[in-house]
């Protein structure tokens, strides 16, 4: 293979390398079991030594010719020696050689099944086999009794085109390949199977962000679950490079290329590294044949680009729903768990840190400042982000030092080994905690890098993170830079719509209401039935009838008075009854349950409770009346055990007398049209009020149209 000029990237990373004093990535030096006579390349760890290709001329070796009068390539192996070198390299197994090329190989994390590259056909005369035709294939062998057996082809094998250089993810249930089948995007392209319990699943392509026009080659899947590849399509030094990517979510990772020395203007391929990537070999022909080399890392190269995110705090809490709330009487009152509270529907709210936050939003009786209605009750759990977290300031100034940490990374079921550094200017450091200056104006990506590992398993993986750091030459430039990003920075984001809030909903006013519930005051609730003659109901007027609920949850009895479907109706009987001395009142909401009470809630909801709806100017009743009326003839019959209250209401105007006389006839004549049509009037009770049990003012016509209502209340 020839050489291809060094390109103007490379020299500018050795220029800003020379210029900065800053020590290489990596230390590179060729392995001692490597030779330039020969090849060798492509090596994977098996047990304590490494498995390579390799053209080594050896009697062990089946001597068939191959291309530039050289062997073919076979399977081999080293292990390390006594004294930090290597042993003698030796044909891995006779049971796998062939007449042709054999390998690129892959193992299983118990070394008992391997899993390598050769041509699909091996018997025959060698001038037949050994033409174009005879494609590459992934093969598997199981050791058994220390012999490699039962070699067999995988089912993805194609006699049209290659299928070649497998490597196997850590547990097994995923392996990456090359081939050249049609579909793709390039010349070879990278695919993975899954492993499906007793069968590899059809191939998919690794998509456009790995694979380009060009030949991507030579996967290697890390301990850490990261991907190595080889390239000559994505932007290199030249000829083969070697990248990096790694899935976020369902995503690969835009491929990061590997720092000088590794990557050269030769071909660069065949990686492998320890889990930390500490050191570790990968293949080049920068010594003009393939030679497997090692390396060591002297500063970690930080591949990671998510952008870090900030922290959310500062919230906006909104009372959002169809429950309306008069705010003339009434008033919101937030309580956020923290100590702190705000008395308006929409607030900002800021809390001290990440923590468990009970919230509450109830309403408040403005007169007495006591507990009117709970409309809101939840759990907030605020966590900071999970992510590696650069801790410094935005903004630096030339020649400044800065400060950066990455003390306040938030990965729960992790312990860091190892902070990486990449100022973004070519400078690399280590550490928690360091020290950096920029030297020069502009924009600058800083990255942080962490190794991690995990508690529960022990698995070692890679994460980090990247901020952006804004470099200006003195203070006033650097106030007038923080001035304007406040004043264009102010939206505050709702509570509902930030990912490092969860709410936990323990009660939902809102939701309750849309689900046949009617408002009612409750009087009181105790664990213990009450006497209805007992002095807690001494002073309740006679006007108010008092209904025994009792909670099939917990069996809480609850005693409560008055129903209505609108909150605000509630107010003047809870605003009396507060007064005449019930210190626990309050309104809340009631889901009906009994299907007989839902249906006269929804007939009551379609036809109105208005009195308009149901007389005309001359008192006598409206078609609306007797179509509602006929709807609830036909629920009584349905329910025959069903007892009806149809009760009458008035505004103030003119004489009591006269306005409870008029509610009364009123009533009267609705339940008569009811017993027209057969309901016996033993199950009906007719109740005129007046004007003794306003649901709202009657200062204006608006709302003494309000207090003109009908109510068919059922009754035990």
């Amino acid at each position: 293979m020839r050489k291809k000029k060094i390109t103007g990237f490379f020299i500018s990373i050795l220029l800003m390398q020379l210029i900065s004093g800053q020590t290489e990535t990596y230390t590179v030096s060729m392995t001692s079991f490597s030779s330039r006579q020969y090849d060798e390349f492509s090596p994977v760890f098996y047990k304590n030594g490494i498995v390579f290709c390799s053209n080594y001329d050896d009697n062990l070796f089946f001597n068939y010719s191959g291309s530039q009068n050289k062997d073919y390539f076979k399977i081999t192996y080293v292990e390390p020696a006594i004294n930090e070198n290597w042993q003698k390299v030796k044909l891995f197994s006779k049971d796998l050689s062939t007449k042709l090329n054999d390998g690129l190989a892959t193992f299983n994390s118990s070394g008992d099944t391997i899993y390598y590259s050769r041509n699909l056909e091996v018997n025959g005369k060698l001038d037949v086999i050994s033409g174009s035709r005879n494609k590459l294939g992934i093969f598997t062998a199981a050791l058994i009794n220390g012999q490699w057996t039962k070699v067999r082809g995988l089912r993805i094998n194609n006699e049209w085109y290659n299928v070649t250089a497998p490597s196997l993810s850590p547990d097994g249930k995923r392996m990456f390949f090359v081939s050249d089948q049609p579909g793709g995007f390039g010349g070879s392209d990278l695919y993975y199977c899954q492993w499906k319990g007793n069968y590899w699943s059809d191939p998919v392509n690794l998509g456009p962000v790995i694979n380009t026009p060009g030949n991507e080659s030579y996967p290697y899947i890390s301990q850490s679950g990261e991907l190595f590849f080889s390239s000559d399509g994505h932007q290199g030094l030249g000829g083969k490079d070697i990248f990096y990517s790694r899935l976020s979510g369902n995503t690969w990772i835009t491929p990061i290329h590997l720092d000088p020395p590794v990557n050269s203007q030769y071909d660069d391929f065949g990686i492998i590294t320890d889990p930390l990537m500490n050191s570790g070999y990968f293949s080049s022909n920068r010594n003009k044949s393939l030679d497997i080399f090692q390396f060591t890392t002297n500063l970690p190269q930080v591949f990671y680009n998510d952008i870090q995110r900030e922290n959310q705090y500062c919230f906006m809490f909104t009372d959002k729903g169809s429950i309306i709330i008069d705010t003339t009487d009434l008033q919101y009152q937030w309580t956020f768990g923290d100590g702190k509270t705000a008395n308006r529907a929409i607030v900002k709210h800021c809390f001290p840190g990440p923590g468990d936050f009970n919230i509450r939003l109830d309403i408040i009786d403005k007169s007495t400042g006591k507990l009117f209605f709970n409309k809101l009750s939840y759990k907030l759990e605020l966590r900071d982000y999970e992510q590696a977290y650069i801790n410094s300031s935005e903004v630096a100034i030339t020649g400044d030092v800065m400060e950066f940490d990455g003390l306040m990374s938030s990965l729960p079921g992790s312990e860091i080994l190892s902070y990486s550094w990449d100022f973004g200017d070519g400078i690399r450091s280590t550490g928690k905690t360091v020290q950096h200056a920029y030297q020069k104006v502009g924009e600058y990506i800083v990255n942080l890098g962490l190794t991690l590992k995990s508690e529960s398993t022990g698995n070692i993986h890679k994460t980090g993170i990247s901020k952006k750091i804004i470099v200006l030459t003195d203070t006033q430039e650097r106030a007038l830079y923080l001035a304007k990003k406040i004043s264009t920075n102010t939206i505050i984001p709702d509570i509902r719509n930030c990912d490092n809030a969860k709410l936990l909903i323990q009660y939902s006013a809102e939701t309750e209401f849309l689900n046949d519930a009617v408002f009612i005051i409750e009087l009181l609730s105790a664990k213990t039935k009450v006497d209805f003659r007992s002095s807690n109901f001494r002073n309740i007027p006679q006007k108010y009838t008092i209904k025994e609920v009792i909670s099939p949850d917990d069996g809480i009895y609850s005693y409560t008075v008055d129903q209505q479907i609108s909150l605000m109706a509630t107010y003047p009987a809870y605003r009396e009854l507060s007064a005449l001395g019930f210190k626990d009142v309050r309104v809340r909401l009631q889901v009906l349950k009994d299907p007989s009470e839902k249906e006269l809630h929804y007939l009551i909801k379609i036809y109105s409770a208005n009195a308009e709806s149901y007389f005309d100017s001359s008192d006598k009743l409206t078609s609306n009346a007797y179509i509602m009326l006929d709807q609830v003839e036909k629920l009584m019959d349905k329910y025959p055990s069903m007892k009806l209250e149809v009760a009458v209401h008035t505004n103030n105007v003119g004489s009591e007398i006269s306005n409870l006389t008029l509610s009364q006839s009123q009533s009267l004549l609705l339940v008569n049209y009811l017993i027209s049509k057969g309901i016996n009037s033993k199950r009906l009770i007719a109740t005129g009020f007046g004007e003794s049990r306003p649901i709202a003012s009657n200062f204006l016509e608006i709302n003494r149209k309000l207090n003109r209502r009908v109510n068919f209340i059922i009754r035990n």
